[in-house]
């Protein structure tokens, strides 16, 4: 093993270990230092719920021995009224597919390193030129990379991770065999995804089905303690309960068994990165959040930011000139806008403002969503704030007024801006956690 190399990467999971293949296939020397052991690797960060879809799989060379199923709809469900849209997906056996990437990576010339926890960078004249793991051992390189997730150790000490408390999701999933997919009460959720928005079952946030062949689903619920949460959380419950609340009165899973020994537990943060890259660093994935507020796709966006940090280091240490000061590491931070996240801020904001509605308005938002055509609905899912208008109504007036006020408030004298009430960060993370 060496001890110099072209780019370390801290962690093993999509973003990290594409951006390990992708640097590997252009020829630059990476090693990844993962902190779980490679005999049980993934079990602890075995967290991801891994509904994706198609662009994802094409772009990336996803094989299909790591999909569980392949879905042709996604369906959106209230309290009382579900929507389905027909949209291609396919929910993946994480497990299956963090080890393809490691080896998918290892025959590119990729280096890994298990059993290595990252603790610190290792610093030289206010510059990260390598980082300490495991307590005393180092290793070096020309760039690092940050892909450990929330953790985000080296982000943390550089000053470039800003993951707030008040935006940090958790969310519990279980895989269940026995489960009615086609329940009369319900919409047919035979190779679909679906979405609950449901005050009652997951108060500030929303559950989910996702059908993985035969009688099983991913069944699983998320959350933020936010604002909305404390207004309709019941006393005293923990996210296991309400998980254990929706399994006894769901009639689907009145037949339903839990997969022994099979459990998801993850976290997500919910925000806009603040800072992305700086000298000879740049942060992946969830390190930095990376998933979408909308339908809570993490996986894919964790992989493009991968992608664009590895052209990031093609730009810095391209035929020997070697540049990675913060202003050309920049690079990515640009890739990241226009790539990765576009529309990252607006479509934060449709979520959050989604997310203080109560259950009666998810019933009618469900009855508006059935009345749009095709092209209004791809609109709305880009965020376009035409389409976002037609599903509002003269009644929503005070609902948006509470939005507005919490996000432009200003204080008494009318000169200080109070700070942003963060609490209202939606919970979609639940889709896609790691």
């Amino acid at each position: 093993m060496s001890d110099q190399y072209d780019v370390i990467v801290a962690g093993a999971g999509p973003a990290g270990a594409q951006c390990a293949r992708d640097l590997a296939t252009r020829g630059y020397d990476v090693v990844v230092l993962e902190t779980e052991a490679e005999d049980v690797f993934p079990k602890t960060s075995n967290k991801s719920t891994a509904g994706t879809f198609p662009s994802m799989i094409t772009s990336f060379g996803v094989p299909d021995d790591v999909v569980m199923n392949f879905t042709d709809k996604v369906v959106l469900e209230s309290p009382n009224h579900h929507y389905t849209r027909n949209h291609p997906g396919a929910v993946l056996e994480f497990a299956d597919f963090k080890r393809w990437l490691v080896e998918a990576g290892r025959e590119q010339g990729a280096e890994y390193r298990f059993d290595a926890r990252v603790t610190a960078p290792i610093m030289e004249n206010g510059e990260i030129v390598g980082v300490r793991y495991d307590g005393s051992e180092e290793v070096r390189a020309d760039i690092t990379i940050d892909a450990t997730g929330p953790s985000a150790p080296l982000a943390k000490a550089l000053g470039v991770s800003d993951l707030r408390r008040e935006n940090h999701a958790i969310g519990i999933e279980y895989e269940l065999t026995g489960v009615d997919l086609d329940h009369p009460d319900f919409g047919d959720l035979t190779d679909a995804m679906m979405l609950r928005l449901d005050h009652d079952l997951a108060p500030g946030g929303y559950s989910w089905i996702f059908h993985t062949g035969a009688d099983e689903a991913k069944v699983g619920l998320c959350y933020i303690q936010n604002d909305s949460h404390r207004e309709n959380a019941r006393e005293g419950f923990s996210v296991d309960d309400y998980m254990d609340y929706w399994l006894d009165r769901d009639p689907r899973f009145a037949d339903a068994e839990r997969k022994e020994g099979i459990q998801h537990r993850g976290s997500a943060h919910i925000q806009m990165p603040d800072r992305l890259s700086t000298d000879r660093f740049m942060a992946i994935g969830d390190t930095v959040p990376s998933i979408d507020p909308v339908w809570g796709e993490g996986i894919h966006k964790g992989m493009k930011s991968a992608r664009a940090a590895a052209i990031t280091v093609e730009a810095c240490l391209d035929k020997g000139m070697t540049d990675t000061s913060a202003e050309q590491m920049s690079v990515y931070d640009r890739l990241w806008h226009r790539d990765v996240a576009p529309n990252q801020r607006r479509r934060l904001l449709m979520t959050e403002l989604l997310y203080l509605a109560g259950n009666e308005r998810y019933d009618r938002f469900m009855e508006d969503l059935n009345g749009l055509d095709e092209r209004t609905m791809r609109k709305l899912n880009s965020g376009n704030p035409l389409a976002i208008a037609k599903l509002l109504h003269l009644d929503d007036i005070p609902l948006l007024k509470e939005f507005v006020r919490e996000k432009v408030a200003v204080d008494l004298d009318g000169i200080i801006p109070k700070p942003v009430n963060k609490q209202r960060s939606n919970a979609s993370a639940a889709f896609e956690f790691e």
